[in-house]
């Protein structure tokens, strides 16, 4: 009697998972940022978001949750609960290079289901105006003739923009000074503001203000150059042998998710990211999406 109970209670079960999934999304799905809005990362978000809503016909909510370099609001997919309604726009910080600097609050690994690779992301060398260095080499002199007082501001310790500011020092062999802040969109206002000297700031961030002429680029983090800046050298070009950072993000939810659900996750979000999207384009997002194991293996 025992096993005919269990075996019925697991059919049961495996009725009511498919059920689920098959149904899914029947509520509005949580889509979490964890950066300030402003970036490259909160970019794809919201342009990923807003299709998924409409093919779907439910709300795609996009929760902004920044804090100690993205792990805040990863921490809040970790621990929700695993039915592919919340999700997270994970990056190189958060899902990488934490994992060498700090005690983490979660397993990249064993706390999340990966979903797809969704965008690699160029940073640019830019400067404010009244900075009188109009290339990576004069930079890099004017940082060598006053040590210490070229400041330059980041989204975050840990993030890809630091890991810049410290090769930028390394294989520049200068002392420039890292001001990180919650964020690319509150670093760039600074920098544009004037009290901060320059940054490795996230293409999407700094796009707007190097159009209207507000910043100046020097170079592109990349090993070779964007095609939404195409006469900006890369900085290995333009005087720094060697250097090269490229930013990555994804999407995850939450660790035993149904399959099904994470393939649908995964084919709608691929569908989205195919169609050209000049927002991304011109921003110097480039594309590139994956299998669930593909980006899981990768991360």
């Amino acid at each position: 009697m025992f096993y005919l109970r269990l075996v019925s209670t697991l059919v049961l079960a495996g009725v009511a998972t498919a059920a689920a999934a098959q149904s899914y999304p029947s509520r509005p799905i949580r889509l979490i940022v964890p950066f300030p809005p402003g970036g490259s990362t909160d970019l794809v978000a919201r342009v990923v978001g807003l299709k998924m809503a409409d093919a779907w016909s439910q709300q795609v909510v996009i929760d902004n949750r920044p804090g100690a370099n993205g792990m805040i609001g990863s921490e809040i997919v970790a621990r929700a609960a695993p039915d592919g309604y919340t999700i997270v726009l994970g990056t190189i910080g958060p899902f990488g290079i934490n994992a060498g600097l700090y005690k983490m609050p979660y397993d990249i690994v064993k706390d999340f289901a990966p979903i797809t690779y969704s965008a690699n992301v160029a940073n640019v060398l830019v400067v404010n105006p009244s900075v009188p260095a109009k290339d990576v080499k004069e930079l890099l002199a004017l940082a060598r003739a006053k040590p210490g007082t070229l400041t330059f501001a980041s989204s975050g310790t840990g993030g890809a923009p630091h890991m810049a500011v410290e090769l930028f020092k390394l294989l520049g062999k200068v002392n420039v000074t890292h001001v990180p802040y919650k964020g690319g969109g509150p670093a760039m206002a600074d920098l544009v503001g004037g009290q901060v000297s320059a940054s490795f700031a996230s293409m999407p961030s700094a796009m707007p203000f190097i159009k209207s002429a507000k910043l100046r680029p020097l170079g592109v983090s990349a090993a070779k150059r964007s095609p939404a800046l195409p006469d900006v050298p890369t900085v290995a070009e333009a005087g720094l042998p060697g250097f090269a950072v490229l930013d990555w993000q994804g999407f995850f939810t939450t660790a035993q998710t149904p399959p099904e659900t994470v393939n649908m996750l995964n084919a709608e979000i691929r569908r989205i990211l195919a169609q050209p999207d000049d927002r991304l384009t011109s921003a110097g997002v480039e594309v590139q999406t994956t299998t669930p194991k593909e980006w899981g293996d990768f991360v």
